[in-house]
């Protein structure tokens, strides 16, 4: 008896195509504040650095206040 086949991996959608007007566009980079900009920019530099390291979890940097 054969093996039931997998389904295929479904790729996710990460740019929208001209047919999708009901969707919101993202806003434009230059519009953002620039505390947005520079967040944002963080954030993804530590994304990049913690996968090019091969970092299993994100890592925490929440304030920690004990009595």
């Amino acid at each position: 008896m054969p093996m039931p086949r997998r389904p295929a991996p479904q790729q996710l959608e990460l740019f929208t195509r001209p047919s999708d007007a009901d969707l919101v566009p993202a806003p434009h980079w230059q519009t953002l504040p620039e505390e947005a900009r520079v967040t944002l920019t963080e954030l993804m530099t530590r994304l990049i650095l913690d996968h090019a390291a091969g970092a299993q979890a994100p890592r925490r940097t929440e304030a920690r206040y004990e009595a």
